[in-house]
């Protein structure tokens, strides 16, 4: 997956050595500077070409839509679309410890059943899993609807939505200064991402950061909030909806913290390197901000967020959540520039010496960068593979070579009174992600237009607990417009 066209650079002395002698000096120097015209054009071009590749990953094809939108219909016209999940002989299970407890925070239906079908299919003992699933409002009828037509015969599954959280007041206050943080965080880079930057040979990741959908997603900040959202539970395993499970993960219950809160891959696919690329401190926190550089080591491997071992206790005893708020404050006070835009430089500071790492197999990640240098024997053997970065397979410009892994999971034969609820996996090869053929002065209006979010008012947002009966038309309305109410309706 990696470029090997030729440096123009390289091109340009090659060419100089085979001017005839003829040409004057004048005549070599001034195609020397046409030629360096050319390069730095090509460089714009190549760095335009990633925003716009950023871009592509705020699509969501219209197949994933109409997927929504029938699971929502089955929703309401099917009994069994709305059956208890789990079923009640199973609610023991929920907070039993001696199952294994697997958490996803995530809005996506399609991927959230890949991560199921694929953790059962592989398990020795998927009888012994529990998936605990935390939707947001809207999204949450169309995922419960999803795994109870789905039924999963040997697996538990639990589906909530934020609405059935009674959160305390100073819970919801706080969950709202965190998005407007971040929000101002992801503003103040984005401001950055001008012309200008577009000279640069290589894309500054922290403004291409900055157009990441997850930047801003409520879903992927809520995970500071585990202990919170699972009051019952001491230790879980904690998965992004872009991975799939392709061996028994089941050690990872076994595995000792040593008194730490997170068991995380440090390394994955680099082997024997110092850090895998763009995987040091230095690259999620800027440490030209004393702040930064008198607290980190900048050459410090990071770890990796997406498949985790979290000993809850240990989290609460800790308080490591309000150690992520005092960051917050403390970024909002020294002007938004400590840390680059993103979900994880605030937890790399929040978790600073709770990490415990573990083996590298269990997590090989960047399957959604361009250049991910793993090998297919590394592949084979990763016990799970992560599709971090842009490129998700679900979207067009997911990768084919490595889009097949997560495809073969994908249940495209589920029907619900004769009609077909899921697109055909033919269909999800060719998702529409409205970029196709779009000129280049219109991209910079879509850049503009598609990156602009605006936060929820606190009033329809998050409501505080005891709002009553009176609130639940307020609530449908949030729903409707994605806002998120976190007390119960």
């Amino acid at each position: 997956m990696t470029s090997k066209r030729q440096d123009i650079k390289t091109f340009a002395f090659k060419t100089k050595a085979m001017l005839p002698l003829k040409f004057t000096s004048k005549d070599n120097e001034q195609s020397l500077r046409e030629l360096s015209r050319m390069e730095r054009k090509v460089q714009s071009a190549r760095q335009r070409e990633s925003i716009y590749w950023h871009l592509a990953s705020h699509g969501v094809p219209k197949s994933m839509h109409c997927l929504c939108l029938k699971l929502a219909e089955e929703y309401a016209v099917n009994a069994m679309a709305r059956s208890r999940l789990p079923p009640p002989e199973y609610v023991s299970r929920l907070s039993d410890p001696s199952f294994h407890h697997l958490v996803l925070l995530t809005d996506n239906v399609l991927a959230a059943s890949v991560v199921v079908s694929s953790t059962i299919q592989n398990s020795a003992n998927p009888e012994k899993l529990v998936f605990h699933i935390v939707t947001d409002k809207k999204t949450y009828t169309p995922m419960h609807a999803w795994f109870a037509i789905n039924p999963i015969k040997s697996a538990v599954v639990e589906v909530k939505g934020l609405h059935h959280y009674d959160w305390p007041q100073e819970v919801n206050v706080k969950v709202k200064e965190m998005l407007e943080i971040h929000h101002l965080i992801w503003r103040h880079y984005y401001n950055n991402l001008k012309e200008e930057d577009l000279e640069h040979e290589k894309p500054n990741k922290r403004y291409l950061e900055a157009l990441s959908p997850s930047c801003l997603s409520l879903m992927n900040h809520l995970r500071i909030y585990i202990p919170e959202l699972f009051p019952n539970l001491n230790k879980i395993v904690f998965l992004d909806d872009d991975v799939v499970v392709q061996q028994d993960i089941s050690p990872l219950w076994e595995l000792d913290l040593n008194g730490k809160v997170i068991g995380a891959v440090v390394n994955s696919w680099c082997g024997d390197r110092d850090c895998c690329p763009e995987r040091k401190h230095r690259d999620y926190l800027n440490f030209s901000h004393p702040v930064i550089s008198s607290n980190f080591d900048a050459d410090r491997c990071a770890w990796l967020y997406g498949v985790n071992v979290f000993d809850l206790e240990a989290w609460r005893r800790s308080n490591i959540t309000a150690t992520y708020h005092h960051w917050l404050k403390a970024s909002l006070r020294e002007g938004l520039a400590i840390w680059y835009p993103g979900v994880f430089p605030p937890a790399l500071i929040a978790f600073k010496g709770h990490v415990q790492p573990i083996d590298p197999s269990f997590h090989v990640d960047s399957l959604g960068y361009r250049t991910p240098e793993v090998s297919e024997e590394l592949l084979e053997s990763a016990a799970v593979i992560h599709f971090s970065g842009p490129a998700k397979p679900w979207l067009e410009i997911g990768f084919p070579e490595v889009r097949g892994l997560w495809n073969k999971h994908v249940n495209s034969s589920n029907k619900t009174r004769g009609k077909k609820v899921l697109p055909s996996v033919s269909a999800h090869a060719k998702l529409e992600t409205g970029l196709r053929g779009e000129s280049s002065d219109h991209m910079s209006t879509v850049i503009q237009e598609r990156a602009h979010i605006q936060l929820p008012a606190a009033s329809s947002s998050f409501a505080g607990a005891g709002a009553g009966a009176a609130a639940a038309p307020a609530a449908a309305a949030a729903a409707a417009s994605s806002h998120v109410h976190l007390s119960t309706p």
